[in-house]
């Protein structure tokens, strides 16, 4: 059973900056990509960055140049770091793996930016 589970979340002021973390339960390297979703209050679940095993990344617009998505395959984990937050990155944030057919979520962790 694979398990992914999230921490680093937080409350946290606009302009600051967090580090989200998700370890795997398994080897990271047997996950072809790697994302990291979120959720906002009446809004639907958007990527917003993900990490193939070969390296390549991909961030959405709203989060380029602010966000940082890394793959640690010693440690098993994948980390987002976020800085320069808004309050519009207010949201649930979601590890997503995907290995073959597969697709695994994590349970979710809390970033609320607010003044």
């Amino acid at each position: 059973q694979v398990q992914l589970v999230e921490s680093g979340g937080g409350l946290v002021q606009p302009g600051e900056s967090l580090r989200l973390s998700c370890a795997t339960s398994g080897s990271i390297g047997s996950f072809y990509v790697m994302n990291w979703y979120r959720q906002a209050p009446g809004k639907q679940r958007e990527l917003v960055a993900g990490a193939t095993s070969g390296g390549s990344t991909n961030y959405a617009d709203s989060v380029k140049g602010r966000f940082t998505i890394s793959r640690d395959n010693a440690k098993n984990t994948v980390s987002l770091q976020m800085n320069s937050l808004k309050p519009e990155d207010t949201a649930v944030y979601y590890c997503n793996a995907l290995r073959g057919s597969r697709t695994y979520w994590g349970q979710g962790t809390q970033v609320t930016v607010s003044p």
